[in-house]
């Protein structure tokens, strides 16, 4: 399935949202896509079927959140966890990423007209070679991109992240490129994975589990969470209206929260600037260097 979905939704869903969309609209949406191993086990499927399910229901949302006016999507594609899981899922899995990111590749011309930018957040150091390369070539072709962003968190767990950036800091202290007395939490976000992204105005996951599955632990602290029991292959436009809609009446809440914590938020100086630009270029370089593509850093 293509990674840009034909808008499905009913004529009632489009006024609904073309209503809601007169009011407070998320700008950044998180999704924790859970339930594609138990949809599988519902319908009688292979289990890599209920994950090729929850790839097809993600190119649906991106295109129901298009509609709604969402920029900017992250999705928990995979986690570090889903390692554990046995070979032949994670081979599975690992082949399904295989084929979904060649055929973003193949579609770049849809990608370029609806000027989408796809970025990558995650470890990448566990993936295959072949992979990282599709996936780097993908957000090579797009970093220019500035209508859409889809985030994909793919070996990502927030432990991962944080410690990651623990240790890049404390490198750096060492080399003399930033002192102690420099690290503050604006900082230290800027050196997340997704330091180009603004933190979620609402979270949704999927499946009736009410946990974060250590999912951008750090940047969804002033953020509105929806929990939902539907499984994600099942996920319809109505659900993510309801989601929505939930943020529209918790946005007062959130929004007072946020400006209390943004009169507590530092400004980075001349140092501290050019070292979140050296730290993020080095990643970008280790990236290339195992994957054999070139990246540049896009921001927006």
């Amino acid at each position: 399935m293509s990674w840009i979905a034909k808008n499905t939704l009913t004529w009632l869903q489009s006024i609904v949202i073309k209503i809601l969309r007169t009011g407070n609209i998320p700008r950044h949406v998180a999704i924790i896509m859970d339930g594609n191993r138990r949809y599988a086990n519902k319908i009688g499927v292979e289990r890599l079927e209920g994950h090729s399910k929850g790839f097809e229901k993600l190119a649906e949302t991106l295109q129901w959140c298009l509609e709604f006016g969402i920029p900017e999507v992250t999705v928990y594609a995979f986690s570090i966890e889903n390692f554990k899981r046995s070979d032949k899922e994670v081979d599975g899995l690992m082949d399904l990423a295989r084929r979904k990111f060649q055929r973003l590749l193949d579609e770049r011309d849809k990608l370029m007209e609806h000027g989408v930018c796809i970025r990558i957040i995650g470890n990448l150091s566990f993936v295959p070679q072949d992979v990282r390369s599709l996936m780097a070539e993908a957000m090579r072709i797009t970093k220019d991109n500035n209508k859409a962003f889809l985030n994909v968190a793919f070996s990502y767990t927030s432990r991962d992240e944080i410690t990651n950036t623990v240790s890049d800091i404390v490198r750096h202290v060492k080399n003399g490129d930033i002192t102690v007395d420099d690290i503050d939490e604006n900082l230290f976000s800027k050196c997340l994975y997704t330091h180009n992204s603004e933190d979620p105005d609402l979270l949704i996951r999927t499946s009736g589990e009410v946990r974060f599955s250590d999912f951008l632990m750090w940047q969804t602290s002033h953020t509105c969470v929806y929990f939902t029991k539907v499984l994600w292959p099942e996920f319809s436009a109505w659900d993510l209206i309801y989601a929505v809609f939930y943020y529209q009446r918790c946005y007062s809440d959130i929004m007072q929260l946020k400006n209390d914590s943004q009169d507590k938020v530092s400004v980075l100086n001349n140092r501290t600037s050019n070292f979140v630009k050296k730290l993020h270029k080095e990643r970008d370089t280790m990236l290339e260097s195992t994957s054999h593509i070139t990246i540049l850093n896009g921001k927006h």
